[in-house]
């Protein structure tokens, strides 16, 4: 039977090698959810924070079907075994994608480099921390509703989640904010409005989130999804690690 594990610590060992910071959040209790196999002594689990979930231990059915009712998820599998049942399972549903990992390096950012980059904005430019104002702005837009989309509400965002945006004349224009936050550390989103797109200004606002980060003792923890999220990574200091297979999960659709 699959249960919600009250206890989701009691899955660390079944995502051993894990290192994404969206699945420490749902281990350390801080955010999302881990399903198990069983409530004491899980041998499988999933472990589930907006629109991603995480597999591990022994391939199970049962887990892979939990929410099949969403319209897209991003599926993790934590062996070959659980790719093997995902694409057995889901196939007509699922489309296999590459994701980009990027190192985890305390130490290698340069501040003043950082500083400039976020003092780099055009006249008229304003970088400012997401306050409750911007909070609910980027709650009206789907392109932005990924920098606080997976806290409830301002008091739950003030209190766990951190976040830099460009604006100008109270429009939103870019933003770098928290996907999702762990003990000591965040999943970095980026985006930038489309029209503003290849001006700088998730450059900017990034290495303002950076900064904020480093001046609480977070890390900022950058998972790419595509090739031109890496460049703007590296342009910030971190460095590749590797490439990864994930499953993108189409609840509404037959065919991908």
């Amino acid at each position: 039977m699959i249960v919600k594990l009250e206890r989701p610590e009691r899955s660390e060992g079944l995502f051993e090698g894990c290192t994404d910071t969206t699945l420490f959040s749902c281990l350390q209790g801080v955010m999302g959810e881990v399903y198990g196999d069983d409530a004491e002594r899980p041998e499988a689990a999933r472990a589930v924070l907006g629109d991603f979930s995480f597999f591990g231990g022994k391939p199970t059915e049962g887990l892979l079907r939990l929410f099949e009712d969403l319209e897209f998820h991003i599926l993790v599998p934590g062996s070959e075994g659980w790719e093997r049942l995902i694409e057995a399972c889901l196939s007509a549903k699922v489309k296999r994608v590459l994701r980009y990992g990027i190192k985890k390096e305390p130490e290698v950012f340069d501040r003043a480099r950082l500083l400039q980059a976020a003092s780099s904005l055009p006249e008229g430019y304003e970088l400012r921390q997401i306050d409750e104002e911007l909070y609910h702005q980027c709650r009206r837009e789907k392109w932005s509703r990924d920098f606080v989309g997976n806290y409830p509400d301002y008091d739950a965002y003030r209190r766990l989640g951190l976040g830099m945006a460009v604006v100008r004349d109270g429009e939103l224009i870019a933003g770098t904010s928290s996907y999702s936050s762990c003990l000591g550390g965040i999943e970095i989103e980026v985006g930038t409005k489309e029209v503003y797109r290849r001006k700088g200004f998730a450059y900017a606002c990034s290495a303002g989130l950076i900064l904020a980060c480093l001046e609480r003792g977070l890390y900022p923890s950058w998972d790419a999804q595509n090739l031109h999220s890496v460049g703007l990574a590296e342009k910030l200091g971190y460095h590749f690690d590797r490439e990864y297979a994930v499953y993108e999960y189409y609840g509404e659709k037959e065919e991908v």
